[in-house]
């Protein structure tokens, strides 16, 4: 499956996986200001992988971004809607260039739909209501997540071979390289 792991619903890390899979497991550090550690993990070498079973999309309800964080695919469509009653807009930029990606208006009842071509990290916002915010995070790899509040992580069915970690935590970022071999593997410190 390709969709992002998601940490909540993940079986616990003590449990084994199916047969003839692999799980990485760890410990990101525990939130800051209530903000998870982010997880990426990366093939070292060119690895394809099945497209998305389920098209990722952040909606505008109550003038709120529903997911705040949204894992996307690098070269795959996101949708962006708007439930609410209001207009809004969606003003998309690169967060380390802030370059604009895209800035669109989005009336009651629309979807925009848009494929980044670029990994990495997009804030999100609507010009008409300031207070609206969220990030949508744009990677290769359908392995990323956000860990739990207390930083455990989990990724279930990882192809063996060698991969590149990257945890984000507030403004830190850690890279490991691990071998994903054994049925379950540990980033480890």
């Amino acid at each position: 499956d390709s969709k992002p792991a998601e940490t909540a619903a993940a079986p616990p890390a003590s449990e084994s996986p199916a047969p003839g899979t692999h799980r990485v497991v760890d410990k990101a550090p525990a939130a800051v200001s209530g903000m998870s550690s982010i997880i990426v993990l990366e093939p070292k070498e060119p690895h394809e992988f099945p497209a998305q079973a389920d098209r990722p999309a952040m909606d505008q309800i109550t003038q709120t971004f529903v997911p705040a964080i949204l894992f996307v695919r690098t070269g795959q469509p996101t949708d962006f809607k708007n439930s609410d009653d209001v207009l809004h807009n969606v003003r998309v930029r690169n967060a380390d260039t802030r370059e604009g990606t895209f800035n669109v208006a989005i009336p009651t009842g629309q979807i925009f739909t848009h494929t980044f071509d670029r990994d990495g990290f997009y804030d999100i916002g609507c010009d008409i209501h300031p207070g609206m915010s969220a990030q949508v995070i744009s990677t290769t790899s359908p392995y990323a997540a956000l860990a739990d509040p207390d930083g455990a992580f989990i990724f279930d069915d990882v192809a063996p071979g060698a991969y590149k970690v990257t945890i984000y935590s507030g403004t830190e970022r850690q890279e490991k390289n691990i071998e994903v071999a054994s049925p379950i593997t540990t980033v480890g410190s």
